[in-house]
């Protein structure tokens, strides 16, 4: 094995079982309560927002179904992803744990992000907020990861 392999290599894993749990669990619980889902009457679509109809529907669905998965990954990568940054982490806890929950929040956001969308509606007051709130702190997460690869390409120089 080479050293670069052997210096990366996790020391600890993931137990997969329960991370799928979760993620599957969660996933099926953030397709169901989608806006438009049988569990989302608490956020349903805005009186402006079209309903997709025809071929649109299929495409609507999948959608759905992608970010209802994405947040099952990114809530059961916040829960059991923290030991697998920090074995490969040259940088600080501080950081460390940033990069963690930047990665998480990557996965996770899409869900809620879409359905304030889709339950805001066409009002610019709170599209303005939901684009602030998610797109702002997507940038952030960006930022943060792009600083924690240049600390892992430094320890490997």
């Amino acid at each position: 094995m080479s050293t670069i392999t052997q210096a990366t290599r996790p020391t600890n894993t993931i137990n997969w079982k329960p991370a799928l749990a979760v993620t599957v669990a969660l996933t099926i619980l953030a397709v169901l309560a989608n806006p438009s889902g049988p569990l989302g009457g608490f956020w349903r679509p805005a009186a402006d927002m079209p309903t997709p109809a025809g071929a649109e529907l299929p495409f609507a669905i999948l959608l759905k179904i992608a970010e209802g998965l994405t947040f099952g990954l990114g809530i059961s990568f916040l829960i059991f992803g923290y030991p697998i940054v920090r074995a490969i982490s040259p940088a600080s806890l501080t950081m460390t744990r940033a990069a963690h929950v930047s990665i998480a929040w990557l996965l996770f956001n899409w869900w809620p992000h879409d359905s304030l969308h889709i339950a805001n509606g066409m009002n610019l007051g709170g599209l303005l907020a939901i684009e602030y709130a998610f797109h702002i702190t997507l940038m952030i997460a960006g930022t943060v990861l792009a600083y924690f690869f240049l600390t892992l390409l430094r320890q490997r120089a």
